[in-house]
Order: C-alpha cells, then sequence, then structure tokens
C-alpha cells in the first residue's frame, strides 16, 4: 500500500497549552480515517497542522517521505494536493458557485478557464449542485455551500482530502446530503481524513478509526474494533453516549 502520509511525534503548543502531544499514524491511499474525540481533544488542530495552517511544535508530517515541517516546501503546491474541506465553508461570497471552483485552478494549478470550467462542472454535477452554477453563495443553504466546497476540492485534483467537521455548521436536516456525497467519494477510492462527530459516517463508512483524548490518539483500528471492542476505558466512556447512534 502506498503511504501519502506519515505523522510522527507531532506536538502543537499554543503557549502553556499543550494541544497535541507525541501524535503518530500513517494515511495510506485509499484510506477513509475518520479521528473522533471530546471537542478540545486536539482534532481540528491536527487536521490544520497536517494542511500547514497552524505550524507544529515539534515533530515532522512527511509526505511522500518528505517532510513538510523542515522548510522549502511550496505550501500552495502542497496543499492542492492535500485539500481541506472545512466546517464554515469558506466559499468566496462575491463570487458564483462556479467562479468558486474555477479560481484555484486557474491560480495554483495554472489550469486556462476552458479546461477549469469543464472540471468544475465534473464536480459539481458529481455534488448534485450543477444545477446552481451562477447562484451566489448566499443565495445556497448550508448543505448546498457544503457541497460546492467539496467540488471546489476534487477540481484541483488533490491526493488526500481532509474535511474538519464538515456537518457540525449545518442544520440537522441538511446534515445527510452531505454525508451522501462524502459517502459515495469514498467509494470511488478517495483518500480521506475526517474530523467528526457523526457516528454513524465513522462506523460505517471508515476504514480506520482514531479516537483522541486530551491531545492524543488514545485508540486506533478499525471500526468494528473501536465501536465494538474498544480496548480504551476512555473510548468507551466517549462512545457509551453514541450507542444508540
Amino acid at each position: 500500500m502506498e503511504e501519502i502520509l506519515k505523522i510522527e511525534h507531532l506536538v502543537k503548543d499554543f503557549g502553556t497549552n499543550k494541544v497535541l502531544k507525541d501524535i503518530d499514524f500513517s494515511v495510506f491511499k485509499g484510506d477513509v480515517i475518520s479521528i473522533i474525540g471530546s471537542s478540545g481533544s486536539g482534532k481540528s488542530t491536527l487536521l490544520r497542522c497536517i494542511n500547514m495552517l497552524e505550524d507544529a511544535t515539534a515533530g515532522s508530517i512527511l509526505y511522500h517521505g518528505k517532510d513538510i515541517l523542515k522548510g522549502g516546501v511550496n505550501e500552495d503546491a502542497y496543499r492542492t494536493k492535500v485539500g481541506m474541506v472545512f466546517q464554515s465553508f469558506n466559499l468566496f461570497n462575491n463570487y458564483t458557485v462556479l467562479e468558486n471552483c474555477i479560481i484555484g485552478q486557474t491560480h495554483a494549478l495554472k489550469r486556462n478557464k476552458a479546461e477549469a470550467k469543464e472540471k468544475a462542472m465534473t464536480y459539481l454535477k458529481k455534488v448534485g449542485m450543477d444545477q446552481y452554477i451562477n447562484a451566489k453563495p448566499r443565495q445556497l443553504s448550508g448543505g448546498q455551500k457544503q457541497r460546492v466546497a467539496i467540488a471546489r476540492a476534487l477540481a484541483m485534483d488533490p491526493e488526500v482530502l481532509l474535511f474538519d467537521e464538515p456537518t457540525s455548521a449545518l442544520d440537522p436536516e441538511m446534515v445527510g446530503e452531505v454525508l451522501d456525497v462524502m459517502s459515495n467519494l469514498a467509494k470511488t477510492g478517495m483518500t480521506m481524513l475526517v474530523v467528526t462527530h457523526e457516528m454513524a459516517f465513522a462506523r460505517d463508512i471508515s476504514s480506520r478509526v482514531i479516537f483522541m483524548s486530551d491531545g492524543k490518539i488514545e485508540e486506533e483500528g478499525s471500526p468494528k474494533e473501536i465501536f465494538y471492542n474498544p480496548r480504551s476505558e476512555r473510548t468507551k466512556e466517549f462512545l457509551s453516549r453514541f450507542t444508540n447512534g
């Protein structure tokens, strides 16, 4: 199996607050890894460090064997390969849906407008948003905005997509439409790292689950191991709240 990312001894401090403590794990091609845990356990900070939106305090993040924390990495080029879908969508409000999905391609990938449009339309169709190409974000529901954000990320042809709680800003009735898109993506073999509170998604769609607690990886394993046979008391206690999920 091809190892795309390897996180080694990753530490992140905010002042005296140790948010990540000695994190180690690998991401292989085709993995769908759900990262679960209580709020404040360091999950989103971990993704932000992997996406170079936060500077790690110590440790290594190897992308195809090259440590991106050693300097000399073009952050924009790296982010086209390790894309991110945010909790709050991060769409450009003054651009249409289609323009939102084209701009990154023409700037970062230097694609011509026609090729970028074709790629954008392919993925907007895939997420069911091709009818809305002329709409501005303010005219869309939260679920629709998030689907556009996913299409925008996919149009960059990433190797890995990071999802930072992609459904937590949505009304409950809109969560399903975004999870459906993500489930379909997982079936296509897209490599995904998903910070989520959606336990059914983590249990049913993931190839691996990482449970974080207090800035550390408390337990890692298959969904079956984590959900039905957790070893750690902390994991058991956390999951006991979701037993009806």
